[in-house]
């Protein structure tokens, strides 16, 4: 099995400890990785308090050009990252390949991004501007479902404006921070990103560390409500990107044939595992038995397998924990609902779930409720919009959400009535590094993305002066 290591202070390390990786599509290890504990955090971040030091005076255009770098050089290595993804995260090697470069986009659009000042008062009697300097070190902690994207998204931003970076990749999903590491150590200055690796019980040690800044976490609400206690004796900054249950609104006005196989891609985007994944599909009356027909067709047509087999279009989910809860939303849709395509879990080694559709379900359920996080959609049928618009709105969540209508006033109309942070109309999942995504309620703070998420690791700095 490969062996892969931390990087800390622009050196590839190996420890005492280590730990296999298990690939979820056969639950057999198929790699080691290095483990960091609190001695290795402490010299990382050490690295990046004096790698920072150096680094907040640089210019724009150096950090835009190590950017550049960093995506040539993620490009260059395409292949092997994809094919590491696919392994220890479940999704299809087509899938990986789309992830990979989608990070690497990330990077060059950041790259050609300033951070400007701005000069609010200029009279005779003050010259008042507004600048925006670097916090610091910032920890970004990342998920398994998109683990090099989700890297790269917090990285291109965090460097371009100035800060260094200590990213701390899931458990079970820890090879492609380890490769991007290799790859991006002789194009930082040392100390600048260090990665490090652990089990599950480093977390608490990061978010509580006095010589970070920030915390950049993208992850489940009550991972987000302990890190935002932690943060509090130490006021240091949050993003957190918790999670959505997002409801899609679909009116008798479409065609059931057009939206289906749309609609199908948004909710099982990564075997669902996808924050902004369609989640709760709210259906008018009219169209609701010929729209569930053609999903469970679209649903029952599908190939699950291994990601490396060039035919499966959906890969396992991704660890076993997660499995078992899937099941778990299955079982409450089964007991509150027609499963219509799906639902029968395969024996044998993977953690392989059909893609499983669940009609005559309503809200106040389990499945319905909360965020199954997996392959798992629930089909509710409304009759009026104004009763849609309150179920969808019933939900403690707020990331995410859409409308399908060929009346595109009617939809935007729906739109500005949910409650969620981004509102998509016809389409759902779209987003990209120039569109800021800013959950609402318990779907997180602070914003991703856009001018306004790299102004997250800003801290607004105002130099006012008198004119003698």
């Amino acid at each position: 099995m490969n062996t892969y290591q931390l990087l800390i202070n622009g050196v590839l390390v190996n420890t005492k400890k280590s730990m296999d990786v298990i690939n979820p599509a056969n639950e057999e290890p198929f790699a080691t990785v290095a483990l960091a504990d609190e001695e290795e955090l402490d010299r990382a971040v050490s690295a990046a308090i004096k790698a920072f030091e150096t680094y907040k005076t640089s210019s724009i255009k150096e950090r835009q050009g190590i950017l550049v770098k960093i995506a040539d050089a993620i490009l260059e290595n395409k292949t092997k990252i994809a094919t590491a993804l696919t392994m220890e995260q479940g999704k299809t090697l087509q899938s990986a390949v789309m992830e990979v470069e989608f990070a690497a986009s990330f990077c060059q659009h950041f790259s050609e991004v300033d951070i400007p000042s701005e000069v609010l008062i200029d009279d005779a009697e003050q010259l008042v501007e507004i600048h925006h300097v670097p916090l610091g070190v910032v920890a970004g902690i990342i998920p398994w479902n998109f683990p090099f994207l989700i890297c790269i998204y917090k990285l291109a931003p965090i460097l371009l404006a100035g800060n260094s970076l200590i990213i701390k990749p899931a458990p079970s999903t820890p090879i492609t921070a380890a490769i991007l590491g290799e790859i991006i150590k002789d194009i930082v200055p040392a100390g600048l990103v260090n990665i490090l690796i652990d089990n599950g019980e480093l977390g608490p040690k990061i978010t509580t560390h006095k010589g970070i800044t920030k915390i950049s976490f993208t992850g489940s609400i009550e991972t987000g409500k302990k890190i935002l206690e932690s943060v509090a004796p130490t006021l240091k900054r949050p993003t957190l990107e918790l999670g959505g249950n997002d409801a899609a609104i679909v009116l008798n006005d479409v065609d059931p044939k057009i939206v289906a196989k749309k609609i199908l891609g948004s909710a099982f985007l990564n075997s669902g595992q996808t924050c902004i994944a369609l989640k709760r599909l709210y259906v008018q009356e009219k169209i609701y038995d010929e729209l569930c027909e053609e999903l469970a067709t679209l649903a029952n047509s599908a190939t699950i397998g291994d990601g490396m087999d060039e035919k499966s279009q959906f890969g396992p989910v991704q660890n076993k924990e997660q499995y078992e809860k899937i099941k778990n939303y299955i079982e409450n849709g089964r007991q509150n609902g027609s499963i219509i395509a799906g639902g029968v879990i395969p024996k044998g080694p993977g953690y392989f779930i059909p893609l499983t559709l669940v009609k005559d379900i309503k809200n106040g359920t389990a499945l319905v409720d909360e965020e199954p996080f997996g392959p798992v959609l629930p089909i509710i049928k409304f009759t009026t919009i104004d009763e849609a618009i309150v179920y969808a709105n019933d939900s403690s969540y707020g990331l995410g959400g859409s409308v399908w209508s060929n009346d595109l006033d009617k939809a935007y109309a729906i739109a500005e009535k949910m409650d969620a942070g981004t509102i998509w109309i016809n389409q759902h999942t779209a987003f990209g590094p120039n569109i800021p995504s800013c959950p609402m309620k318990q779907s997180g703070l602070g914003v991703e993305w856009g001018k306004e998420g790299l102004l997250e690791y800003t801290s607004l700095k105002v130099i006012n002066r008198a004119k003698l």
